[in-house]
């Protein structure tokens, strides 16, 4: 049986997505889920960096990863865009990145 610590590794100060930063990319992902081109993701956490993959199957590699970083000498925070077989695209504001997101999933018929 393990049993819980609360000390240091409680406070590890991992980077997280904020609530209106986690809202928009769910929003946009929600859009991609509707146009079929997404199906499942997933969330994960680091000290200097958060990440937020979507699939478009669950056992595939992820089609976009948006990264949220932290920079250490200027304390600064950097967003990133990858999209399956594109360059990054990088920001320092989350809406430029989700609006090239947004862009790419328009099909004009």
């Amino acid at each position: 049986m393990h049993s819980l610590t609360f000390g240091k590794d409680l406070h590890n100060s991992k980077l997280f997505f904020s609530s209106k930063e986690l809202c928009k990319i769910l929003s946009c992902y929600s859009l991609g889920v509707s146009r079929g081109s997404w199906k499942d993701y997933a969330i994960n956490f680091k000290k200097n960096e958060a990440n937020f993959f979507m699939f478009k199957h669950s056992l595939a590699s992820p089609d976009c990863i948006l990264t949220k970083s932290k920079k250490f000498k200027r304390n600064e925070i950097i967003f990133k865009l990858k999209l399956k077989n594109e360059k990054r695209n990088n920001s320092k504001q989350i809406d430029d990145l989700l609006i090239i997101l947004k862009r790419n999933h328009f099909k004009i018929i």
